[in-house]
């Protein structure tokens, strides 16, 4: 019988791959969705050619996007799970054999050098997010999130007395610089939260794990997710910057309380390409993988 920091390995190795091979779920579906509601044709051209790259990368078992992007799991460890201490090494070392088996390319540089490590590992890299609950299991979100989508990310720190006023133009203007960069349809997270870092996780996770179509459980955010997901499709920006209605597929806003004095936003973007996978592994060494 394996050990259980094999079976942990397995179970990652095989969430990076199903990751990288196609995007979640819903996020195809909303895809195919799109096509029937994009009434501008240079778009739904664009849109069909995502849908036959996302059918031949699963038919062929290769990476989706030639951008792999960074490796990134969100995870949930349970106070009973056996390994804690040797996690972050085990699935490093998971990234750093699909990285070679599938392959995926590298993007992992030294900012220093320019040297790229060749394997998707590197100081800081994996990124790990870790939340710590009562149970006696892991559970593992596996995202790579590409640089297309990372360059036009903002950050803002308001004052809060009319941040509320702000943040559609904040929105907006963001979505309009980006213009094609992240390779629209996109989904919007926003965040919003105490400060800079606060603001930047919860947009990202926003932007990456919500599921398209969800809404956030205020009513009153809710709202104003569905306001400025049809001010966004408003633009005409379109499938990869040709134009048309569709120009991003959900907008998702995630908050955290503030400081009275501070009102910090965080505007991350993820890609038609929105990739994870799931892993649950159990103490007893049986594990599970989802798409989501």
């Amino acid at each position: 019988m394996p050990s259980l920091e094999n079976v942990v390995k397995e179970a990652a190795k095989a969430i990076v791959r199903m990751a990288s091979v196609s995007p979640a779920e819903d996020v195809v579906n909303a895809l195919r969705n799109a096509v029937k509601i994009e009434i501008h044709e240079p778009s739904r051209v664009q849109l069909n050619a995502i849908l036959t790259n996302i059918e031949l990368a699963q038919k062929y078992t290769a990476a989706v996007c030639q951008d792999t992007g960074v490796p990134t799991f969100f995870i949930k460890l349970g106070d009973g799970f056996p390994i804690r201490s040797k996690l972050f090494s085990i699935l490093t070392e998971a990234v750093r054999e699909v990285t070679k088996e599938l392959p995926l390319r590298s993007n992992s540089v030294d900012p220093l050098t320019e040297r790229n490590s060749g394997d998707n590992t590197g100081i800081g890299i994996p990124v790990f997010d870790v939340e710590l609950f009562d149970g006696n299991y892991l559970e593992m979100i596996y995202t790579p999130k590409g640089g297309g989508t990372e360059l036009p990310s903002k950050a803002f720190v308001v004052p809060p007395g009319n941040a509320w006023e702000r943040l559609p133009e904040l929105v907006l203007n963001a979505v309009i610089d980006a213009g094609p960069m992240p390779c629209p349809p996109v989904i919007v997270g926003i965040g919003i939260g105490p400060n800079l870092d606060v603001a930047a996780k919860l947009a990202k996770k926003a932007a990456v794990l919500r599921p398209v179509g969800s809404r956030n459980s205020n009513p009153d955010i809710a709202k104003i997710e569905d306001a400025l997901l049809n001010a966004i499709n408003k633009l005409g920006i379109g499938a990869h910057g040709t134009g048309g209605n569709v120009t991003a597929l959900d907008v998702h806003i995630e908050y955290a309380y503030r400081h009275p004095a501070t009102f910090a936003i965080g505007i991350v973007f993820s890609c038609w390409a929105t990739r994870r996978a799931r892993a649950i592994v159990y103490p007893d060494g049986k594990y599970e993988v989802k798409p989501l």
